[in-house]
């Protein structure tokens, strides 16, 4: 027990003054003799006796009382378990991700935890609030009551370590208590090791009662007809016992077609692709279904741009690139042969697809503009020579990534294997085949690279690889594929793979790009150093960060837009190109809720019990109003003495 005014417990001193006065109350009897009478005797002697015991018991009365008066202005209090951490500054972790959409007892798992914030944080409460999107320093909850009401979704995935490194970086004398309020869906239990040892951390987990849901996770091109596109829209459902869900697609809010997904009659099971044949012309909208899980990935956007002709220049000997007119005809291409010696530099920007066929040497001034092409988005082909000085080829490749030529040797090589899981193939073929015509090459280099090929020959080395970037691929073949050396040229692989090489994704592909992926995207304008462009449509509008390339614009999005739609690239008011953006689907599997992220720390039901918590393990137990009644107990005693005790 510890006293908030001690130096009272002085006037302890004051219980010498009734003992005195007891004292002072004593008296001595004179004996006096009278007739002796038995009956006298015994009634002074009880007389003696009783008025001997009240003095007593007024005298322990008033001294209970006047110590009980003293202690209760000293006031007396136990101090608190956690007294220490009352100058704890809080901080209040929300997850406005689209996974706490789910419904839990009370409604949405969001709306009911902004509500509980609303309803049970104490108006003197001082705080930080950090979401997702959102962050509010040094506030109350009257402060910011409208900015919770109207708080939305956010299409960043809660990341509770980048949150956490948040309220680290603010500085402070004192101590934290951290609320994390999530659903813990996709969160790994590392995540929490940013939490420092000395935070208090309290972790409130709210459960959906509904844990189906369908999600929409992607569209592509499934294949391409002469006058359709055939798409595949990709589905996963998440739970048990799925009921059927409608699907439709629509192309400028107009609905195009319509059908039903049964995930229990499909041999696919929780995994499904629907197809859709649409006309091989501009598409602007998006497919969507209709589930009673979550609902922001229910809809998917995309765009698919009326095809235009695909540059191609080869380089390299007319004779030997003839089979490449064959692939690139005039229909779908616009392509060109040029020897090294006649190549023009200044058209090699405007190309969508360079292929070097055969060169025995590339020029150092070659090598600089390939490089510039590929970071801009165009792709390249390499088709070594016989005679390749391989140094050359290496310092050209060495631009790209992990990947270089070493010494050819001679010898006849099947190539027998094709991954049908690379982007190259993905639209080919209807199931993997392994009965097909091998082709062989008789010289060949051998490719050191760390990715996967595309062609393998029959010793598992690469026949064809491939490096990657966002915005565009480099093809190196390991073998010459004239007539003299390989038969690849009368291979039915040769169409597919050299078509498939020479197109840009970003231009005759779907165009659906994920919001915070930072995906950059490549567009074709001419524009003075004044003009910029912007993307918008008829709910919001952002500028994003561009680069000018020549004859193209380079755009990165960081986390914009804030919601998902069809928008378009605009120059003033010229629409330049249709471009779609969606929410990530990292939070749609519901089922993935992480409770052992809260394993050493505190789990608590709801806020309201949190400040609860707090209040009662941080305030101290003032006992001094239990003196006051005493004294006033010993009081009446003293009164109820004094009227009855003879």
């Amino acid at each position: 027990m510890q006293f908030k005014h001690p130096e009272i417990l002085y006037f302890l001193f004051l219980l010498v003054i009734p003992i005195l006065v007891h004292l002072f109350q004593l008296r001595r009897f004179k004996k006096e003799y009278f007739t002796n009478v038995q009956f006298l005797k015994e009634l002074s002697l009880q007389t003696r006796k009783s008025s001997t015991i009240k003095k007593w018991l007024l005298l322990f009365t008033r001294l209970l009382l006047l110590a009980c008066l003293i202690l209760a202005f000293a006031q007396p209090f136990f101090t608190a378990k956690e007294s220490l951490k009352a100058t704890n500054e809080m901080y209040i972790i929300l997850d406005n991700s689209y996974s706490m959409q789910a419904k839990g007892k009370k409604g949405e798992l969001l709306k009911r935890a902004v509500q509980d914030l609303l309803e049970h944080t104490p108006e003197a409460q001082n705080f930080s609030l950090i979401t997702n999107s959102e962050t509010y320093w040094n506030t109350d909850i009257k402060s910011i009551q409208k900015d919770l009401q109207d708080l939305k979704y956010s299409a960043t995935p809660f990341r509770l370590d980048n949150l956490i490194a948040k309220v680290n970086a603010r500085k402070s004398a004192f101590n934290k208590d951290i609320i994390v309020i999530t659903d813990a869906v996709g969160l790994e239990t590392n995540q929490a090791k940013s939490f420092k040892k000395e935070d208090n951390v309290y972790f409130i987990i709210p459960q959906a009662e509904q844990k189906n849901n369908v999600s929409i996770d992607s569209v592509y091109l499934q294949q391409t007809l002469d006058n359709f596109y055939e798409i595949g829209v990709k589905l996963s459902a998440n739970g048990k016992d799925i009921s059927a869900v409608p699907i439709a697609l629509y192309n400028q809010n107009k609905l195009t077609a319509k059908t039903l997904i049964d995930f229990n009659n499909n041999g696919n099971g929780k995994n499904q692709i629907i197809k859709f044949t649409i006309p091989k012309e501009d598409f602007h909208g998006y497919v969507s279904i209709t589930d009673n899980g979550l609902a922001y990935d229910n809809t998917y956007y995309f765009s698919i741009s009326k095809p235009s002709k695909t540059n191609v220049i080869s380089v390299g000997d007319t004779e030997k690139s003839n089979f490449l007119a064959r692939i690139y005809t005039n229909d779908e291409f616009a392509y060109t042969n040029f020897p090294i010696a006649n190549l023009d530099y200044n058209l090699l920007e405007k190309q969508d697809a360079i292929v070097l066929n055969e060169l025995k040497d590339i020029p150092q001034a070659l090598q600089t503009t390939l490089k510039s092409f590929v970071n801009k988005g165009g792709n390249l082909i390499v088709i070594p020579a016989q005679e390749s000085n391989v140094n050359s080829v290496n310092s050209l490749l060495a631009n790209f990534g992990s990947i270089q030529l070493k010494t050819a040797t001679s010898g006849e090589k099947k190539v027998t294997k094709i991954n049908f899981n690379h982007p190259l193939f993905s639209s080919v073929f209807e199931k993997k085949i392994d009965n097909f015509q091998y082709p062989s090459t008789k010289l060949s280099f051998s490719i050191n690279t760390t990715s996967p090929a595309v062609l393998s020959y029959e010793d598992q080395s690469a026949f064809l690889s491939s490096i990657s970037n966002p915005l565009s691929s480099v093809y190196v073949f390991a073998a010459p594929i004239n007539k003299t050396n390989s038969n690849f040229q009368n291979s039915p692989l040769i169409v597919p793979t050299f078509y498939n090489m020479a197109q840009n994704s970003q231009k005759t592909g779907v165009n659906a790009i994920v919001i915070g992926e930072n995906q950059p995207l490549i567009v074709d304008a001419l524009l003075s150093k004044d003009e910029i462009l912007s993307i918008r449509n008829t709910t919001e509008s952002f500028i994003p960060i561009q680069q000018l390339l020549n004859t193209k614009v380079k755009m990165t999005f960081a986390d914009n837009p804030t919601e998902a739609g069809n928008f378009g690239i605009f120059n003033g008011t010229d629409l330049i190109q249709n471009i779609s953006f969606n929410y990530t689907r990292t939070e749609s599997n519901l089922s993935l809720t992480n409770t052992d992220i809260a394993t050493n720390y505190k789990e608590i039901d709801d806020i309201e019990t949190v400040f609860n918590t707090i209040q009662t393990e941080r305030t101290d137990t003032q006992i001094w109003k239990w003196f006051v009644l005493l004294t006033l107990l010993f009081l009446v005693l003293e009164l109820l003495i004094q009227k009855f005790v003879k």
